[in-house]
């Protein structure tokens, strides 16, 4: 595969990384002059328990790439996708197409910019954090999946899914990638929540004062799906059946279970969204992510009241108006649980 990788952080540094490394036509792009001179000068560095090299790859910023791809992989924060579309249009094929490898909704955006038929959906899950210009820890592997946004089989797809199959083996095309961006919508309300405090993620999901909380937002998210006529599929642990209203007794607590179990076998103890708050000092994806679904949810007349009270207290924490600690998750919790206790 020829491709250009469009954001060579966490993810888009890994994925890129593994690519080149199996033989692969891969060319970076980011916007950090640092990490792009790192990588030319020394090579892109993985680290971590997973997968140890250096790899020879040509990076780039914006300003300088020359050259047009049939294959662009969106790998850049979701808050970011609008300028990056603008950016990498030119240079797109005119029978090109973009693969976002992103957290979030972000297939709306890049079909709104350039088509839906030059869009192909990508739901990754592996833990991993841009650590200096040129390195890249890689500290958990996840579910990674490919599909077209229709549903359709296509072969453009199953040539993704093959070289990202050099990265990982288990990789699979579906026709539902929407069932799994609006999974990992949902999970991922609970990685915000989570980022209000310290915690581990394993930590944090395994608290018994907060499950509640935990299963009450990633329901809200699944109302939106819902009323989307999305069927949200499972993955890694998180299992959407097991958040609705008429669920079996105790089935969220069991994926919650499966989430922490998941969660200590990486190496990656913290979300990104929390690593943006605590260490990076910069604004997170949380707009992006969750206020896109409560828009939608609002258009779809499904309120979304803790989704909404998260997003006000991620924002408040970014100001500094708030700390990360337990208190701030409380101030959640209290919305729907005005009288839980920390256990």
């Amino acid at each position: 595969m020829r491709c250009l990788m469009w954001g060579s952080g966490a993810i888009g540094g890994t994925l890129g990384a593994h690519l080149a490394k199996a033989g692969h036509d891969v060319t970076m792009v980011d916007l950090v002059i640092d990490h792009v001179e790192a990588i030319n000068r020394n090579g892109l560095r993985v680290t971590g328990p997973i997968a140890e090299f250096t790899v020879r790859v040509a990076a780039f910023t914006p300003d300088t790439l020359n050259g047009s791809w049939d294959t662009i992989v969106l790998a850049t924060k979701a808050h970011h996708t609008d300028s990056a579309i603008r950016g990498l249009v030119p240079h797109l094929t005119a029978h090109g197409y973009v693969v976002s490898a992103q957290n979030g909704l972000n297939e709306i955006a890049i079909a709104n910019a350039v088509g839906d038929a030059r869009t192909v959906g990508a739901f990754v899950n592996f833990g991993a954090d841009y650590l200096d210009p040129g390195v890249i820890h890689y500290g958990g592997t996840g579910a990674v999946v490919v599909g077209e946004i229709d549903g359709r089989i296509t072969q453009r797809v199953a040539v993704v899914r093959d070289a990202w199959s050099d990265f990982s083996r288990d990789a699979f095309v579906t026709t539902n990638i929407w069932g799994y961006l609006w999974g990992k919508e949902a999970y991922g309300a609970m990685l915000f929540a989570a980022a209000l405090t310290n915690e581990s993620i394993a930590d944090a999901l395994a608290m018994p004062a907060y499950r509640s909380v935990y299963i009450a937002v990633a329901r809200e998210i699944l109302a939106v799906a819902a009323a989307r006529g999305i069927c949200p599929e499972s993955f890694d642990g998180f299992d959407p059946s097991a958040y609705v209203t008429n669920a079996p007794s105790g089935a969220a607590e069991r994926s919650l279970d499966a989430l922490v179990e998941h969660n200590r076998r990486s190496a990656k103890s913290h979300s990104g969204i929390w690593r943006d708050l605590a260490v990076r000092r910069r604004p997170t994806e949380v707009d992006a992510q969750l206020g896109i679904v409560a828009t939608i949810g609002a258009s779809a007349g499904v309120t979304t009241p803790l989704t909404t009270r998260l997003i006000e207290l991620i924002h408040e924490v970014e100001r500094g108006e708030r700390a990360q600690s337990l208190d701030t998750l409380d101030e959640l919790a209290a919305m729907s649980f005005p009288h839980t206790d920390r256990a």
